[in-house]
Order: C-alpha cells, then sequence, then structure tokens
C-alpha cells in the first residue's frame, strides 16, 4: 500500500516466530481495559492484518459477518479496529469523533496451523473480503504480534466511552505557548489552566508589562 507512514505501522514480531507457537491466555493487565478480558485466547495468537485506508470498520464488520457464517469462531475469534474518543470544540460547539490509532490495519485474534500458516479455509474466507491486504509476515506465515504490543493495542480498543480526550491537545500546565490566532495572536505566554469542558486555555500573557490571563479556545495556541 502506498504512503504509509512508519510511525503509523504497528510494532513488528522483533524475532521470527516459532511454527505454531500460541500465547498463553491470561488477564489483561494494562490500563484501560475490563479486568476479566483475555489478552489472548487460548490456543490464538493476534496478527495484523494490512487493508484498504478509510476502510477499517467495514473490512472488521465484514469478517465478523463471514466468520459465523461459516461458523469459524474456533479459528478466529476477535476483530478490532482501535480507536480514541475526542472532543473537538470550535466556537462553543464541541462534538466527539473516533479517530484510528492504527490506519491501514485491522487486528485479528485467530489460530494458525502448526506450521504456523492459516488454515485454508480461513485464509479464503479473509482474502476474499473487499479491502483486505495481507498479515504482517513472511513467506506466507503471519507474525504473531508481542505480548507488550497486544497489551498496548487492547488498552486502546477496550477504554472506557468516556475516556474521551480533546484532539490536538499537545500542550500541559506550565507548558509555554504562542498564541495562532485571534486579538492575541503571536503573543507568548504559560499555560495556567485547561478547560477540557469547555475546550478553553487560560495562558498568562505579559501585556503593557504586566502579566494577563487570558482565556482562549485550545486550538488557537501552539508550543514554542
Amino acid at each position: 500500500m502506498t504512503g504509509e507512514k512508519p510511525q503509523d505501522r504497528p510494532a513488528a514480531e522483533a524475532t521470527e516466530p516459532k511454527p505454531g507457537a500460541t500465547a498463553e491466555a491470561q488477564p489483561a493487565r494494562s490500563a484501560g481495559s475490563k479486568p476479566d478480558t483475555e489478552l489472548v485466547r487460548k490456543g490464538m495468537n493476534w496478527y495484523v492484518l494490512k487493508v484498504a485506508a478509510n476502510k477499517e470498520d467495514r473490512v472488521r464488520e465484514a469478517l465478523e459477518r463471514k466468520i459465523k457464517i461459516e461458523q469459524l469462531e474456533d479459528r478466529v475469534g476477535r476483530i478490532l479496529v482501535p480507536t480514541r474518543r475526542e472532543k473537538r470544540i470550535r466556537g462553543g460547539t464541541a462534538r466527539v469523533v473516533h479517530h484510528k490509532l492504527y490506519p491501514g490495519y485491522v487486528f485479528v485474534e485467530m489460530a494458525t496451523d502448526p506450521d504456523g500458516r492459516i488454515s485454508e479455509k480461513v485464509w479464503f474466507v479473509i482474502k476474499e473480503t473487499s479491502g483486505v491486504g495481507d498479515f504482517i509476515g513472511s513467506g506466507g506465515k503471519p507474525s504473531p504480534m508481542p505480548m507488550r504490543d497486544v497489551e498496548k493495542m487492547l488498552a486502546a480498543a477496550l477504554r472506557p466511552d468516556d475516556a474521551t480526550a480533546l484532539a490536538s491537545l499537545s500542550f500541559k500546565k506550565g507548558d509555554r505557548v504562542k498564541v495562532t490566532e485571534g486579538p492575541f495572536e503571536n503573543f507568548e505566554g504559560v499555560v495556567d489552566e485547561i478547560n477540557t469542558q469547555k475546550g478553553t486555555v487560560r495562558v498568562i500573557v505579559t501585556i503593557f508589562g504586566r502579566a494577563t490571563p487570558i482565556e482562549i479556545e485550545y486550538w488557537q495556541v501552539e508550543l514554542v
């Protein structure tokens, strides 16, 4: 696929996986995941599937439907597209969007044959789905994700719905910022307070030699 950025690609297995090796099922320990959720189900591993850009959800829904119809639940478990809820506020109006953490990828929990290959029936179901590319791996054998990456992925995918971040908020209290829009454009100051509910930030700037607090929308400042 073209246009793929290195930072968007999930971490691949550092060493060549042993044929047929599976991770032992264990409770998820990562923050944000449900305590009774297994990292990986017995006899399965997590794999990274490349898909067409902006078709991640469509691929996931199609695969889930096909797996159920073909009764392959014993071979394919969860299929996930990790997202982060972001609140965007502009002009006092707030809206929540779902930002994909790994654009162009779908995560599939799956059992492979003893030699590490995907069974022919499962492979046919997956490859016949529109928008599907290949699994990350080599020689026709997908590489299982390391447990540290599984924990990170599941923590994001299972984050509670109320864990909503403010989009593009790259600074914190005490950071030095520059105002990019509005009547105080080009003024520099220090972040004093961030109001995630209103989407505003209070910045202490110097006006006529005096420290003066101003309150503006978060997207109107940037780090310096």
